[in-house]
């Protein structure tokens, strides 16, 4: 059944930390068609080692810093209350019925989705909602081309990565550009990835 329900896109990550590219993919999803995008704060990401990672209420605060002065941006705790580690599939039964108002779709790179096949009930995940994919260097993403749930987004490719700003905060070089200024206070006042 179709509904005219707001359009939001669901955009996972550690966000550890949340930065300027997490940003700028949010407002390229915003300006091709979702009137929402939420970064949901994924405690433990099954494909990911859990060393380094900051507690999720300081990620889901520099989350929040990140993007307050976007009312189309919201950030949402829904995975810390669920068994760790969560699965994207668990994750959307709970949202699609806790807000059944909202037509939601899944944001995610293209290197994501050149590993999707091995996502948990990946088939599930397509048809409860559509994915919107945004390019990221290097991905082979042929084989989904073609698929009527899933829409290519044109969009910067920006090769920042959490783990390069986590190195340069160790090397104490300067972060500046790379996360908002009160990102990067937030992260000086508490002296993260040291």
């Amino acid at each position: 059944m179709q509904y005219n329900g707001m359009k939001t896109g669901l955009f996972f990550g550690s966000f550890n930390p949340i930065h300027m590219g997490h940003l700028i993919i949010a407002n390229t999803m915003l300006n091709n068609g979702l009137e929402e995008v939420w970064f949901v704060i994924s405690p433990q990401n099954p494909f990911k080692r859990n060393s380094g990672l900051l507690h999720e209420f300081d990620r889901y605060e520099m989350a929040r810093l990140a993007s307050f002065d976007n009312t189309r941006l919201k950030v949402s705790d829904i995975e810390f209350q669920l068994p760790r580690p969560s699965y994207t599939v668990d994750t959307l039964e709970i949202l699609v019925q806790k807000y059944p108002m909202q037509d939601f779709v899944l944001i995610m790179g293209s290197d994501n989705l050149q590993q999707f096949e091995n996502w948990k009930n990946y088939e599930s995940i397509l048809k409860m909602v559509e994915l919107y994919v945004y390019p990221r260097p290097g991905s082979d993403y042929r084989q989904w081309k073609e698929h009527p749930r899933i829409h290519f987004i044109e969009s910067p490719q920006l090769d920042i990565s959490a783990t390069y700003i986590r190195k340069l905060i160790k090397e104490n070089k300067s972060i500046q550009y790379l996360v908002t200024d009160d990102v990067a206070r937030y992260i000086e006042r508490k002296k993260f990835f040291k």
